[in-house]
């Protein structure tokens, strides 16, 4: 039987202790990470969780070895790739995925580098002059000219699609034009909780839409609870309001007097009689006028016919002159 180095005992033991005293034990891919960046993460997780890096084959058997107090862990083990470690918090799992992705930072793309979405280069001046790195433009794709002394890319192109490598020559372009399409940072592969694995896809939720479909769930609820009278401790008070309300309007369009509505039916009734009297004195004046104007009309009558016999006396008199003035014409034409 083979001796097993005393060290890789201790390393086991030291990892079966730190996963025993997490209730969430997560796998994260280390690799591509440089060492400073890594020195920042460990910063932002210092006091949430602890960071754990080892061979993978110690990894593992530690994780058999906790299987007992923490069931179907060892699945984790399926995570474990590229440079893997572990990390043991304490916090909800979504949250140690957030605090994850949002330390991730871009850095330029790396020949050979998996890309991790669609890698554009986009249109525009690119602030080069002219010279050879037209050329080195066009021959990964990118169709560039020489415009106002300057090279521009004359249209978004994709150079890399998502999941295919970065060729040396795109990554040699990408890094001049100042183009950083890759994210670095801690990937979290799987979380173990509770006797559960959650993959890292089910770990990124829109907070946003999330937290909008919950509101959105909530009001639905709401309301679903005041319409069918089903008290709860949230909807109780609105419930009895409600209908405090409809029954003031009955009270109110049916006339019956109580406590809360009697002002309000005396005011009702004074505003209709207020109402009423006014249309009263309004067909009251409306009449009053209407016999002034015929009584001028009566009085006016014998003046219009004076006027009117006058003007016909004027017309019988210009009709004589026209008639005269006609005679003594032929008179003289024929006389």
């Amino acid at each position: 039987m083979a001796h097993v180095a005393e060290w890789k005992k201790e390393e086991v033991n030291e990892l079966k202790g730190i996963i025993d005293s997490a209730e969430v034990v997560g796998i994260v891919n280390l690799l591509n990470i440089p060492a400073r960046q890594l020195q920042e993460m460990r910063k932002t997780l210092s006091g949430k969780a602890t960071i754990r890096l080892s061979k993978i084959n110690l990894m593992k058997l530690a994780l058999e070895d906790c299987v007992n107090e923490k069931a179907n862990i060892t699945e984790l083990s399926d995570y474990m790739e590229g440079q893997p470690a572990l990390v043991c918090t304490d916090m909800n799992p979504f949250r140690l995925y957030k605090i994850l992705e949002d330390s991730k930072t871009s850095a330029p793309a790396k020949a050979g580098a998996i890309a991790p979405e669609d890698i554009v280069v986009p249109a525009g001046d690119t602030g080069f002059p002219p010279g050879p790195f037209l050329g080195d433009l066009q021959q990964i794709g990118v169709p560039a000219k020489i415009d106002k002394g300057k090279i521009v890319v004359q249209k978004d192109t994709t150079v890399v699609e998502a999941g295919e490598p970065v060729p040396k020559a795109v990554a040699a372009a990408l890094t001049r034009m100042d183009i950083k399409p890759m994210e670095v940072g801690m990937d979290l592969k799987a979380v173990y909780e509770d006797g559960s694995i959650f993959k890292a896809d089910v770990l990124a939720i829109d907070e946003e839409e999330t937290f909008a479909d919950i509101q959105n769930a909530f009001t639905r609820a709401f309301n679903l609870s005041v319409f069918s009278a089903f008290p709860t401790s949230e909807t109780i008070s609105t419930i009895i309001s409600t209908a405090h309300t409809k029954a003031y309007n009955v009270a109110i369009e049916a006339a019956i007097p109580t406590g809360k509505t009697s002002d309000m039916l005396i005011a009702l009734a004074n505003a209709k009689m207020l109402a009423l009297a006014g249309e009263l004195a309004s067909d009251a004046i409306d009449d009053e006028i209407a016999n002034k104007l015929a009584n001028v009309a009566v009085a006016a009558a014998p003046v219009v016919e004076e006027a009117e016999e006058e003007v016909e006396e004027e017309e019988e008199e210009e009709e004589d002159k026209s008639e005269e003035t006609a005679a003594l014409g032929l008179g003289a034409l024929f006389g």
